[in-house]
C-alpha cells in the first residue's frame, strides 16, 4: 500500500517514508495521491523531485528523518518507473485560458506567477499560460459608473508596480481565489515559476473579470519544465511576443475594426499590461482595446459648461483594466 502511494504521489515529487503509515487512500481518477497517516512519533518523511529530478537531496523532510544508504537506490528506481509508466493515460487533455467557459469545471495547466494573502486568511494565486481568456459580457448600469465604478481588479487592493513588473505583458494573467473550504489544498507548497495542473477548477466571471475558484474537489499537480505542454505553451508566448501583430487580443482577429483612425499607422501594438508596467511616467501607445464604462455616460455631458472636455474612461484588454482620461484638446480630436 504504502508502495502504491508513493508511485503515484507526483504532485510534490517522491514521497520516501521510513516506517509506520497506518492507513493510505487517493483518488483512481485523477491518480494523485490525497491523505497519508501515520503515527508522528515514530514516523518520518523525505520529499524529493519526481521523475525529471536529478538530485538525491529531499527538499522537504520531517523533523525526525534521518537518511539511509538504500534511499538513494530506492528514489532511482521510482523515478525511472514514473518515466515508463502510463499512468496519465485517459486523463483529459487540459484546457487553455482561451478555451474556458463560465460555470464550467475544467482542467487547466498554467504557470504560477504569484501568491498572495488579499484578506485574511483569503488568499488568491496568479497563473498564466500565454493566451487570451474569451471577452464577456460586462453586466454595469452606465448612470451608475459614477457612484459605483467597475473594479480595476479583483484583490481589493492592487498589486504593487514591482510585482507588475515581474508579469508577462502578453496573455491573460488570471486571478484565482481559494474557497474557504480548500484550506487542505497545501497552498503553501505552490511554488512562483512553476507549471501546475489544475484539476477540476471553476472558473467565473466576477465584474466582467475572468477568475478561477479553487474548490474542496480541486487538486494540484505540479508539472516538470521538460513535460511537452510547457515548451508548447512557452512556445506560444514567444511568437505573440516576437510578432508586430500577436500582442493584439486573440479574439480581435484577423483585425480589429477600421470604422477609426489612428496615428503612427505602423507603430506595433502593445498591450495595457505594457503601458502600466512602462518605465516612463509619460508615454505614447497603440492598444486594441474595449471601453467597459464611460463617465459621464451621455455625450452631451463630455463638455463641462465653460466648454472644457473631460471623460474617464475605462479601458480593458485581455492583459488588464485601467482608467484613461480625455481632457481638453484630446476630446476634441476624440
Amino acid at each position: 500500500m504504502v508502495m502504491i502511494f508513493l508511485l503515484i504521489l507526483m504532485i510534490f515529487g517522491i514521497l520516501w517514508n521510513q516506517q509506520n503509515y497506518e492507513c493510505l487512500a487517493f483518488d483512481e481518477d485523477s491518480w494523485s495521491g490525497r491523505k497519508c497517516c501515520f503515527q508522528q512519533k515514530f514516523s518520518s518523511f523525505a520529499i524529493f523531485e519526481g521523475k525529471y529530478g536529478e538530485d538525491f537531496s529531499p527538499y522537504q523532510v520531517s523533523s525526525n528523518f534521518r537518511p539511509r544508504d538504500q534511499d538513494k537506490k530506492f528514489v532511482k528506481d521510482l523515478r525511472k518507473w514514473l518515466a515508463d509508466s502510463e499512468i496519465d493515460k485517459g486523463m483529459k487533455e487540459p484546457l487553455s485560458l482561451r478555451e474556458i467557459r463560465e460555470g464550467e469545471r475544467v482542467d487547466l495547466f498554467c504557470k504560477i506567477l504569484h501568491i498572495c494573502e488579499v484578506t485574511k486568511d483569503e488568499w488568491m494565486v496568479f497563473v498564466w499560460d500565454g493566451t487570451d481568456t474569451p471577452p464577456v459580457s460586462v453586466q454595469t448600469v452606465l448612470e451608475d459608473e459614477m457612484d459605483n465604478p467597475l473594479p480595476l481588479q479583483l484583490e481589493s487592493l492592487p498589486l504593487s508596480r514591482d510585482i507588475l513588473c515581474t508579469f508577462p505583458t502578453v496573455g491573460t494573467i488570471l486571478r484565482v481565489i481559494v474557497d474557504q473550504g480548500s484550506e487542505k489544498l497545501s497552498l503553501h507548497l505552490l511554488k512562483v515559476g512553476k507549471w501546475v495542473r489544475f484539476l477540476k477548477i471553476i472558473c467565473e466571471v466576477h465584474a466582467g473579470l475572468w477568475r478561477g475558484v479553487l474548490m474542496p474537489s480541486t487538486k494540484l499537480r505540479y508539472m516538470p519544465d521538460a513535460d511537452l505542454l510547457v515548451s508548447q505553451r512557452q512556445r506560444f508566448y514567444d511568437e505573440r511576443l516576437s510578432s508586430k501583430w500577436e500582442r493584439m487580443p486573440l479574439s480581435s482577429f484577423p483585425w480589429p475594426s477600421r470604422i477609426t483612425e489612428t496615428d503612427y499607422e505602423h507603430v506595433p501594438f502593445v498591450t495595457l499590461m505594457d503601458v502600466v508596467t512602462h518605465s516612463e511616467v509619460t508615454a505614447k501607445f497603440k492598444c486594441v482595446v474595449r471601453i467597459a464604462a464611460i463617465v459621464p455616460w451621455r455625450a452631451e455631458d463630455f463638455c463641462s459648461p465653460p466648454g472644457t472636455y473631460r471623460t474617464r474612461l475605462t479601458l480593458e484588454d485581455p492583459t488588464a483594466r485601467i482608467h484613461a482620461f480625455v481632457y481638453a484638446e484630446d476630446g476634441v480630436i476624440m
